[in-house]
């Protein structure tokens, strides 16, 4: 039998054939292939209804003569059943037989991803996310950037593309003055060994008081700002030094997050490749002058056509505009980059679309390449007041401290469940649980979204959250492990479902895709999030309806054929999700 991955997309590209065939309009005719009411079916194809509206046709009509030339190709995998409903709905439905060779097919991850691959196989991604500030503690606002990239890097990946993981730091600029004085004038060597970061965000609190009670420590602040910018060896040992023990401490964190970029190409990185920018831009006449600065308008665009994209400061200075314009440059030419994705909170909208609409203009005047670009936002994480979260003295809440308390409370809650564990066990699962619930609760909201942080609600077993579907993998694991030998029976000889709950867990199976697709299509990984909490319902419900050790082998083979094939689903997507699954909790 000829089983698809994507059954959906798969559809869509049959009735596209098929209607091509019956000479309609291509560029007119979308099938609209989505999930259908179980009632149904498990796809339905919409597209019929607004193209004969706009042809002024029947649509019944329509749908029977595509429907018709869909069985005389026979286009349709055996084990597929179709038929009209309504005006023109044309609904599919995948027969017991069609579900059981469809997991017997896609038996690993391996071969799911194989499939997948197929997507954007042979294109290659930047993604840029995370972008802390070297000589600063990373607080809660960064979580968001880090873990939506991630797991976009990873959905990308699993669809056969090539990823470049960039964290774009930022390492250069005025602060650096500041930062320099008070390393020479405030430095603790012992707190510096301890805890870099702290020390650093102490040396910059301390210095900055200084600067502004005393116009002399101001000045040479501004000196030490020149002297690392004109190259000095004394202040770029200093700058480089602050840089590499920040980034030695940021990835302490990213590895706990199960994090880890291919390159940290910060803002200095690219303060020797500005000159391009400046020369270019103004050649094609997109850059000008305006009170000092170089600037960059765009007319056509109703809220750009008087507010300018300053790439060179009156002073002469490069800004953010200016190394994220040779940024996208360098991407496409060293990286040699079919789409770029940059991930950072909604605020910015305004830069990254007049970055966008510089970079189009200024490569097409200039014969280069264009790639794909998304600036992928995310809203704020709240407290339970509905106000930005922050500690009860108004600082921001760092990154670490909330994870090691997400850590400490999930290890309560682990020791109070199964004390038995040695200490070292517990641990080890509380980190997991501890960081996934965090993660989990983050992608599990849309990211456009604000969502409460409620320590209650995601580490809680109930519901749509991490711990849940980590134990759900956990129950699984189980039986599988207390399986006897004896009983283990090969998927070759099951028997197509039957019961409810086994066709129910089986269609939910083979919709993984279609969640898969939507998630990465449009960037957006609470799609697999629902998928899974779903796919964790069903399972319950198959297990609570029906035993899996029952005499009848072809029985038994096929209910623990449902219960691998759950389990490899389930690792699968949260492993999307940067979760890492257990076996023991």
């Amino acid at each position: 039998m000829d089983v698809w991955f994507d059954v959906a997309r798969n559809l869509e590209a049959r009735l596209n054939e098929a209607a091509a065939d019956l000479g309609w309009d291509r560029d007119v005719f979308e099938p609209a292939v989505r999930t259908a009411d179980p009632r149904f079916g498990d796809f339905q194809a919409n597209g019929v209804l607004p193209y004969a509206k706009r042809n002024k046709q029947n649509p019944r009509a329509l749908a029977e003569q595509l429907v018709e030339n869909l069985g005389e190709k026979k286009a349709l995998a055996a084990g597929i059943d179709v038929s009209i409903a309504g005006p023109g709905f044309i609904n599919f439905k995948l027969t017991p037989t069609y579900l059981l060779n469809w997991l017997r097919q896609f038996d690993s991850e391996a071969h799911l991803q194989r499939d997948a691959g197929k997507r954007f196989a042979g294109r290659t991604w930047v993604v840029d996310y995370g972008s802390p500030n070297t000589a600063k503690q990373m607080h809660v606002g960064h979580l968001r950037t880090i873990i939506v990239g991630e797991s976009i890097c990873r959905l990308l990946e699993f669809c056969g593309a090539k990823v470049i993981r960039d964290n774009h730091l930022g390492d250069w600029g005025t602060q650096f003055g500041i930062i320099l004085y008070g390393y020479k004038h405030f430095l603790d060597p012992e707190a510096l060994a301890r805890d870099p970061l702290e020390e650093f965000e102490r040396l910059y609190k301390a210095a900055n008081a200084r600067c502004k009670e005393d116009p002399a420590a101001l000045e040479e602040a501004r000196a030490e700002l020149v002297r690392l910018q004109q190259g000095d060896p004394d202040a770029v040992a200093i700058w480089e030094k602050v840089n590499q023990l920040s980034v030695q401490s940021l990835k302490e964190i990213y590895e706990r997050l199960d994090v880890h970029y291919d390159h940290y190409l910060g803002e200095s990185f690219y303060r020797d490749k500005v000159d391009t920018v400046y020369r270019e831009l103004t050649e094609i006449g997109l850059a000008e002058e305006s009170e000092g600065a170089l600037v960059v308008f765009h007319p056509e665009h109703p809220r750009f056509a008087t507010q300018p994209f300053i790439i060179r400061k009156r002073d002469g200075a490069s800004n953010y505009a200016t190394t994220d314009l040779a940024t996208m440059l360098y991407r496409v030419e060293h990286f040699d980059a079919d789409g770029i994705i940059i991930v950072t909170d909604s605020r910015q909208n305004d830069h990254f679309e007049q970055l966008w609409l510089t970079t189009r203009k200024w490569f097409e005047a200039t014969g280069r390449r264009l790639p794909e670009f998304q600036h992928v936002t995310f809203g704020t994480i709240l407290g339970e007041d509905g106000k930005a979260i922050k500690t009860r003295s108004g600082d921001p809440i760092r990154l670490k401290a909330l994870l090691d308390e997400a850590v400490e409370r999930a290890f309560a809650i682990v020791t109070e469940k199964n004390p038995d564990l040695p200490e070292e066990k517990r641990r080890e699962i509380a980190e997991r649980v501890g960081i996934g619930a965090v993660v989990y609760a983050d992608l599990s909201q849309n990211r456009t979204s604000d969502y409460i942080f409620s320590w209650q609600k995601l580490l809680s077993f109930e519901g749509n959250t991490a711990p849940y579907l980590l134990y759900a993998c956990v129950r699984i694991a189980s039986i599988l492990r207390k399986l006897p030998a004896e009983q283990d029976t090969p998927p070759e000889n099951a028997s197509a479902f039957e019961t409810a709950e086994e066709i129910a867990l089986a269609r939910k199976l083979a919709a993984f895709p279609a969640a898969l697709d939507q998630a990465v299509t449009t960037l957006r990984p609470h799609f697999i999030s629902l998928y899974l909490y779903e796919l964790a319902g069903a399972f319950s419900s198959f297990y609570n309806a029906d035993r899996v050790i029952v005499d009848d082998p072809a029985v038994r083979a096929r209910r623990l054929l449902l219960c691998r094939r759950t389990l490899m689903v389930l690792q699968t997507g949260l492993h999307l999700l940067t979760i890492r699954p257990l076996d023991q909790m």
